[in-house]
């Protein structure tokens, strides 16, 4: 059997290059600690899905159908992916292009105490993504690997999904923006403008 690498990159770090490298994308976080990553550098086409565990690939593939002009990129956890392989084999049914699924993956559960998650007991996303149809699907352990992955996960031409495995370094819990009718309203007025509400 093949030793199984580990994730040694910062999560902080990673959504860090993922924030400059965004352009107009439109983002939507999962449950937690991609909030939380994200919620550092507060931007108006970011959605916070907060504690809607399971909803954020769907929610993205909502938003990518509705929306096939932009780049739709959903960042969630380990921990919220494996609740939703559903949603791995209807977001390879509808391949939208405009879509990318990320994974930040500490193969912990941060939020209930850091139990293991099945990734630690080697599940294998990659694998998951490629046998629901994704065209294009990779587990990112390194810096260099990071990088190019940026640029597709915002680029790309296709629907595309990546496990960035990270270490288990554990940061505050940054409360920003919580309210979820403003974060819902905000959203939709930078996209759409003002007719949003009329």
């Amino acid at each position: 059997m093949m030793e199984r690498r580990q994730g040694t990159m910062d999560r902080r770090e990673v959504v860090a290059s993922m924030i400059k490298g965004r352009g107009d994308a439109l983002i939507v976080t999962g449950l937690g600690s991609t909030c939380y990553d994200f919620g550092t550098e507060d931007h108006p086409n970011t959605f916070y899905l907060w504690g809607g565990m399971g909803a954020a690939a769907m929610l993205g593939l909502g938003l990518a159908l509705a929306q096939p002009a932009r780049r739709v990129v959903v960042v969630t956890g380990d921990g919220e992916m494996l609740m939703g392989f559903g949603a791995f084999a209807t977001i390879g049914a509808k391949a939208p292009k405009n879509l990318s699924l990320v994974v930040i993956d500490n193969e912990h559960y941060s939020e209930t105490g850091m139990q293991p998650t099945h990734t630690r007991r080697g599940i294998d996303l990659e694998g998951v993504a490629k046998a629901c149809n994704f065209p294009s699907a990779e587990t990112v352990y390194t810096e260099a690997e990071l990088a190019k992955s940026v640029s597709e996960i915002f680029g790309g031409t296709e629907l595309l999904f990546r496990d960035i495995k990270v270490n288990t370094k554990r940061y505050p819990m940054s409360l920003r923006l919580r309210d979820g009718a403003h974060i819902k309203n905000r959203f939709r007025e930078n996209l759409l403008g003002s007719k949003a509400f009329d």
